[in-house]
């Protein structure tokens, strides 16, 4: 595939520089603590619509939040009470300082985080029409950062002790979709040696410049891979169903251990080679649908990790994924331990309003 052309008056896409211009958080170094779980993929800025219902072209303000699939799902850990970092990129300016500042104040670690000459951080924007259309408009052109991401930035001493230690490496597949950030997944994957690979099947068809390439990367990223989990588009994508059952069963064929097939309105399944569970949907007033699944994907990381029974990880995913439907943000919507037994248990005693 023809990478994306780069910025003006360039030859070839910016180099990143590894490890950007911040420290790890808390000024953790190589020497810390493994991270319980680094994500790799996009970061950005999301600008949301304080007006619902109605298109871009009539929306009267815009609030800012921290945005991007790797970035909200290491979020979404951090608030769970996980040591999580993002590897991925932004560019030289104050969007990016934004980036860096948010993670670090969600208590993600940012130093894994690359600044890339000439390129500038994403902007998203989207349309709210509840309860299940919500557009989604990316500005990532001609480059963005977290396409940029060499196997060189793995030569970093603090990068590769996060990729190799970390007790689980959690993968997007928009990040297969260019060059040179698809060989550094792969370079990442060596890198883990039989570890821990958990695989968001995450499919942006409009990042892709040929999206039939997809099915055989996805296939090739599924041969590291320990956990997978989508939707049902994705996993369509990635295995040619998207039946739940049938789709799970294919993404064990190809070698994972735990398959997850989230199914919006009609809740989730997990699936195993020993069992297999569903977690019915949690009725919610649907404000933005968009950050669901990364809540759902940062529930699921600390419920593995925890070792929790399986249905109790997926019921405790679901309820995370539509807590967040029912708020406006991403990132910042991303909900604690008690908000999610609050909405698991609501009749529970000693439960107030606040979920405490």
């Amino acid at each position: 595939m023809t990478p994306p052309p780069p910025p003006a008056g360039s030859d070839r896409p910016p180099a990143p520089v590894p490890g950007g211009r911040s420290e790890p958080a808390g000024g953790d170094g190589p020497a810390a603590a493994p991270h319980d779980v680094v994500t790799f993929g996009r970061v950005g800025v999301d600008l949301y619509p304080e007006q619902s219902g109605v298109g871009l072209a009539e929306v009267r303000s815009f609030a800012k939040y921290l945005g991007g699939t790797a970035g909200n799902v290491a979020v979404a850990g951090a608030r769970l009470g996980l040591r999580t970092a993002v590897l991925s990129g932004v560019g030289a300016d104050p969007f990016g300082d934004f980036v860096r500042t948010a993670l670090t104040g969600f208590g993600v670690d940012a130093g894994l985080v690359a600044t890339v000459p000439e390129a500038q951080t994403p902007v998203v924007f989207c349309e709210l029409f509840p309860p299940d259309d919500f557009p989604i408009h990316f500005y990532r052109r001609p480059v963005a950062p977290d396409e940029c991401l060499t196997p060189a930035v793995l030569d970093d001493p603090a990068v590769a002790a996060a990729v190799r230690d970390a007790r689980a490496l959690w993968i997007t597949g928009s990040a297969l979709a260019v060059e040179p950030t698809r060989s550094t997944v792969f370079a990442a994957l060596e890198r883990r040696a039989g570890g821990e690979v958990w695989f968001d099947l995450d499919w942006r068809p409009g990042f892709w410049a040929d999206p039939a390439q997809a099915p055989a990367l996805y296939a090739r990223a599924l041969s590291y891979a320990t956990v997978a989990v989508g939707n049902r588009a994705e996993v369509e994508v990635a295995v040619g169903s998207a039946d739940p059952e049938t789709a799970a069963g294919l993404l064990l064929r190809r070698g994972v251990h735990t398959a997850v097939v989230k199914q919006g309105p009609a809740g989730a399944l997990v699936r195993t080679v020993r069992e297999q569970h569903a977690a019915p949907p949690l009725p919610v007033k649907v404000v933005n649908g968009l950050g669901a699944g990364d809540a759902f994907g940062g529930a699921l990381c600390a419920g593995l990790l925890a070792g929790d029974p399986l249905p109790e990880v997926l019921r405790a995913a679901n309820a995370a994924g539509a807590i967040v439907a029912s708020r406006l943000a991403c990132a910042d919507a991303m909900p604690t331990r008690a908000e999610i037994e609050a909405m698991l248990h609501p009749d529970a005693p000693g439960r107030g309003a606040d979920g405490g």
